[in-house]
């Protein structure tokens, strides 16, 4: 087998994962603080900032973020800018200057008496993403895109949410910005006990247009530095031009054990655009063919927490191409995969 040449953040001889100073205190009931250096920074929906456990290195960035925190309210600022990982020791983990992530996070912990119980928390967010490398279809130039977003989250009562909605604007090549995105995962605990089976869907929605015509508006979607395996453990999806129905269920057959199954119904909205991997690349030929419909896949996933320290991982997925992937020469994959982790 012909694995190719590992990337950095899958085989490297030595880095810092993170590396931080900082200063925090109380002002009038308020926590307050401000941290500089490597750091993680997964403050946002899961979808669009995650640390992406599926590779052996988290992703981290350098920079700069300040917070203050009420007993309700809270405000977080930062100034980060993306790590290029070398593989070789620390001498080449560098800070990316062409890659520049700022921006201002809101947050409020909904009264728990709102519908009833709850514990719930909305977040509005205004973020700017600046790469001096930006690559669309054929064309690679300066980025400047914005992020406008609204995110709901937590528990009422044995129901669990996750909901957000942004839209992208700024200017990519001096054409215009304007794409939404939108992601809604709920899921349901059919009887009070804490191992009582869960039900769910999440239903999610990434605009394309523009993308590798080079023409008008640029309408796709960017995912950002978020959970590139919530689509697919293969990285065959990622939320721009996609538009994704995935019912699920949960279960404990035994203490420790918990299966998740779940069906994914994956189609492009604008079949005029691409179909895109979780990398941002699109898949060759894909605006060429005629169909909306990418992808069903069937996962499952078992976790065993074998002591409190030590669990099991078994993750396995078929995908079955449709129209806008078979059209274009692709054909159905399987994936199996498994692991042992050790928390300190």
């Amino acid at each position: 087998m012909n694995l190719g040449t590992p990337a950095a953040n899958i085989t490297n001889k030595l880095t810092l994962q993170q590396g931080f100073g900082e200063v925090m205190g109380r002002i009038g009931g308020v926590e307050v603080g401000v941290r500089g250096g490597r750091q993680e920074f997964s403050d946002g929906p899961n979808l669009l900032t995650s640390v992406r456990d599926d590779p052996t290195l988290h992703f981290v960035l350098d920079g700069v973020r300040g917070y203050a925190r009420g007993k309700r309210v809270r405000a977080d600022v930062f100034d980060l800018r993306y790590v290029n990982y070398g593989s070789e020791g620390l001498g080449d983990d560098r800070t990316d200057g062409s890659r520049r992530f700022s921006g201002v996070t809101l947050g409020y912990a909904i009264p728990s008496d709102f519908l009833g119980t709850s514990k719930l928390f909305f977040d509005p967010f205004v973020w700017r993403l600046r790469n001096r490398s930006t690559t669309w279809g054929r064309q690679t130039a300066r980025e400047e895109r914005m992020f406008y977003g609204l995110h709901l989250y937590g528990d009422v009562d044995r129901a669990t949410i996750d909901w957000t909605v942004n839209y992208q604007g700024g200017d990519f090549n001096d054409r215009k910005i304007s794409a939404w995105q939108a992601f809604f995962a709920q899921t349901w605990r059919v009887a009070k006990a804490a191992s009582a089976p869960r039900v769910g869907v999440h239903v999610d929605y990434g605009s394309g247009g523009g993308g590798v015509s080079g023409q008008g508006d640029l309408r796709t979607a960017s995912g950002l530095y978020g959970n590139n395996i919530y689509y697919s453990y293969q990285l065959f999806l990622t939320p721009t031009n996609l538009l994704a129905i995935s019912p699920n269920v949960t279960v404990q057959p035994v203490k420790n054990l918990r299966v998740t199954g779940e069906y994914t119904m994956a189609y492009r909205p604008n079949e005029n655009e691409a179909v895109y991997r979780a990398s941002g690349a699109a898949f060759a030929n894909t605006q060429n063919v005629a169909g909306k419909h990418i992808a069903d896949l069937i996962r499952l996933q078992a976790v065993w927490a074998l002591t409190p320290r030590i669990s099991l991982t078994g993750r396995y997925e078929h995908m079955m191409v449709k129209d806008a992937l078979a059209n274009a020469g692709f054909k159905n994959s399987d994936f199996l995969a498994g692991w042992v982790s050790f928390r300190f």
